[in-house]
Formats: structure tokens, C-alpha cells, sequence
């Protein structure tokens, strides 16, 4: 899920990719809450580099896959408790689509964080967030998702 610096705002940019009603997310855990969230995948982005681009590379980076047809969706400002630490995130959101279509066949998809930890993305139904099975980070970001139907 990427550092999180103590006092510090972070820019990062996440990648809504849709496969019927299910989205490609993160599994992540919160060892202070004991709980299991969900966050799309994306991350940091570096200085000069635009968000878009941010998707682009950490999709390629994370998992090895490509993306076309990168879209804008909109913005969040994301204040959280993780781990027991305050995070502050202003989260630019795209969606875009898989290059290659192989991944969509795959129930998980394995990757790798930049140090080295291992990511595990799954395709989670819309319907299992709705209806509070399990949370999706960032908060605000299931309304934005139903104002762009």
C-alpha cells in the first residue's frame, strides 16, 4: 500500500479497472483494526510525473501489465487511521483497461510492491462493498464510481 510519511501529504494515483460489476483491487491489512480492506491499484506519484502516467508505470511495475484507454475520473481527499497512524492522501482516479486480456480470466493476480512485498489483486464485486462486507479505500470512492455510471 505503499510509505506513509508521518505529517506529510501524500499525492498518489489509483486505476479503476472494471470487469462486469467487479473491480481489480489490492488486498491489504490492518494489523490495528484486524481488518481486511480493499484499494485499487496505483501509488506514489513521483515529481513530474502527471497521475496518468503514475498508473501506467506502478501497473507495470506491481504486476507486469499494461493499460489503454486511461481515463480522468475525478479526485479524493482521503484523511485515514492505518496501523494505528494518521495518513493524508489527495487521490487522483483513473480508469483504464488491461492490455492484455489474459488477466481478466486470472481470479488473483500476483504482484510485487516496490520493496519487495508481495501484492495479491482480486476482482471484488461492487455489490460486496455496497453492502459493507468489506471496506474499499479510499472512503468517498464507491459514491464517485456511481455518479460516473
Amino acid at each position: 500500500m505503499g510509505v506513509m510519511k508521518p505529517g506529510k501529504v501524500r499525492p498518489i494515483a489509483i486505476c479503476i479497472i472494471r470487469k462486469d460489476s467487479s473491480i481489480l483491487v489490492a488486498e491489504g491489512y490492518d494489523t490495528v483494526k484486524k481488518q481486511v480492506f480493499y484499494r485499487p491499484l496505483g501509488g506514489t506519484i513521483e515529481f513530474s510525473e502527471y497521475g496518468r502516467d503514475t498508473v501506467v508505470r506502478e501497473l507495470r511495475e506491481e504486476m507486469g501489465a499494461g493499460l489503454t484507454d486511461v481515463r480522468y475520473l475525478g479526485t479524493i481527499e482521503n484523511i485515514f487511521t492505518y496501523n494505528g497512524q494518521t495518513g493524508h492522501e489527495i487521490v487522483l482516479i483513473y480508469e483504464g483497461t488491461l492490455a492484455d486480456g489474459s488477466f481478466y480470466e486470472k481470479e488473483s493476480i500476483e504482484g510485487v510492491e516496490i520493496d519487495d512485498s508481495p501484492i495479491r489483486a482480486v476482482w471484488k464485486s461492487l455489490t460486496d462493498f455496497e453492502n459493507g462486507q468489506a471496506p474499499l479505500y479510499p472512503d468517498g470512492l464507491l459514491e464517485l464510481l456511481h455518479a460516473d455510471l
